[in-house]
C-alpha cells in the first residue's frame, strides 16, 4: 500500500532540499526548492494571472529543458527577483548551464521561477529602491535542508486561501515498489479550500493519517452549485494563485514531465474551489531526479505518476493552509 514518506514532505524525493526565508515586517516570504544536480523539469501555467520567469526554457523543443532550482516567492512581480539570490548562490558553487564551456565565462544557473500576489496584506511594503526579494532569495538557498515549516512560512508567509489563512504545505507518497512522488505549494487562491457549510477540506479523501485535521463531511451533505463557501469576496488580478512544485525520484524525459504536470493541475481542482479562474496565475512545475527508472510500459508508468502527483498535491494544499490555521490560534 503506498504511504507518504518519512517526512511527509517534498525532500522525501532523493535529490532536492528545501530551503525559505521570511520578512516577517514586509509580511511576504521566499521558498527555494534546490536540486542536488541539474534535472529534467517542466511546467503547466493554468491561472489567468500568472506571474512566471525562465518558464519558456522548459517548454517543448528549447534548448535547456530543465532546472538548477526552483523558486517560489510572494511579492507579485517584485518576487521574481528572489531568483536573483538564488542564482547568486548557484553561480557561487560553479553550477548553471553552459553551451560549451569556457575558461572565465560562467555557466548561468537555471531557476524558474513564480509569484503570489500579497502586497495588500497589511505588510509594510515601503522598501524604497530595493525590494527585499534577492536578499530573501539568496537566505533561502544557504538554508535549503531536507526539513522545513510549513504553514506560515516561505512563499506562503503572507497569503490568504480564501477567507481563512493561506500558507506553504507539502506532502509525499511512496509506492508500494519505492517509486517517490512530493509536492510543495504556497495556497493563495481566491476559492476556498473547505466545502460549505463544513469543515472538511475539498481534499479530505485523500488525506493521509489526519495529517490536515481529520474533519469530514456530514453525511448526505449537498451545497448549491453557486456556492463557492468561504472564497475571497473580490478577486482582482494576481492578488490569486497557488503556485507549487512536484518531484519525482523517476528518470522522466521532459514531454513526459509536462504531462505530469498537466495532470497533476487536477490536484488544484480537488483542493480549492474555484479555481484557474481569470484572476488566479496557478502555476505547477514537475522536477524530475532521475534516481529510478521505469519499467514497464512507459505511458502507464506515467499515468501512475502523473496521478499519485494530483493526489499528494491535493493533500499538500490542505497541510499548508490546515498549519497556518493552527499557528493563528497559537498567536
Amino acid at each position: 500500500m503506498a504511504k507518504p514518506g518519512v517526512r511527509n514532505l517534498i525532500t522525501d524525493v532523493p535529490g532536492l532540499r528545501v530551503g525559505q526565508a521570511e520578512d516577517a515586517r514586509v509580511r511576504t516570504g521566499v521558498t527555494v526548492i534546490l536540486l542536488d544536480q541539474f534535472c529534467v523539469a517542466a511546467v503547466a501555467v493554468a491561472g489567468g494571472g500568472p506571474g512566471t520567469r525562465e518558464t519558456d526554457l522548459l517548454g517543448g523543443g528549447r534548448l535547456v529543458g530543465g532546472a538548477d532550482a526552483i523558486c517560489l516567492a510572494g511579492g507579485s512581480a517584485f518576487g521574481l527577483g528572489a531568483a536573483d539570490g538564488v542564482m547568486s548562490g548557484l553561480k557561487s558553487a560553479g553550477r548553471g548551464f553552459a553551451l560549451v564551456p569556457r575558461p572565465g565565462v560562467p555557466p548561468t544557473p537555471i531557476v524558474p521561477s513564480a509569484i503570489l500576489y500579497d502586497l495588500a496584506n497589511g505588510g509594510d511594503k515601503d522598501w524604497g529602491d530595493h525590494a527585499p526579494y534577492a536578499e530573501l532569495g539568496r537566505t533561502a538557498y544557504k538554508s535549503a535542508a531536507d526539513t522545513f515549516r510549513l504553514g506560515r512560512a516561505g512563499a506562503g508567509f503572507g497569503a490568504r486561501a480564501g477567507l481563512a489563512p493561506g500558507g506553504t504545505g507539502s506532502a509525499s507518497i511512496v509506492a508500494t515498489d519505492g517509486l517517490t512522488v512530493g509536492a510543495l505549494a504556497a495556497v493563495n487562491c481566491f476559492g476556498s479550500v473547505r466545502m460549505p457549510a463544513s469543515e472538511a477540506f475539498w481534499a479530505w479523501p485523500f488525506e493521509n493519517g489526519g495529517e490536515f485535521g481529520g474533519a469530514r463531511p456530514a453525511p448526505g451533505l449537498t451545497f448549491d452549485a453557486e456556492d463557492w463557501g468561504a472564497a475571497k469576496a473580490d478577486p482582482r488580478v494576481r492578488e490569486n494563485t497557488t503556485i507549487a512544485c512536484i518531484a519525482t525520484d523517476a528518470a522522466l524525459t521532459r514531454d513526459e514531465a509536462e504531462r505530469v504536470a498537466q495532470m497533476a493541475l487536477a490536484g488544484m481542482a480537488r483542493a480549492i474551489r474555484p479555481v484557474f479562474a481569470p484572476t488566479d496565475g496557478d502555476v505547477v512545475f514537475v522536477l524530475a531526479t532521475a534516481r529510478r527508472a521505469l519499467e514497464g510500459s512507459r505511458p502507464l508508468q506515467i499515468a501512475r505518476i502523473g496521478e499519485l502527483a494530483a493526489s499528494t498535491l491535493a493533500r499538500s494544499i490542505a497541510r499548508g493552509v490546515f498549519e497556518s490555521e493552527r499557528q493563528e490560534a497559537c498567536v
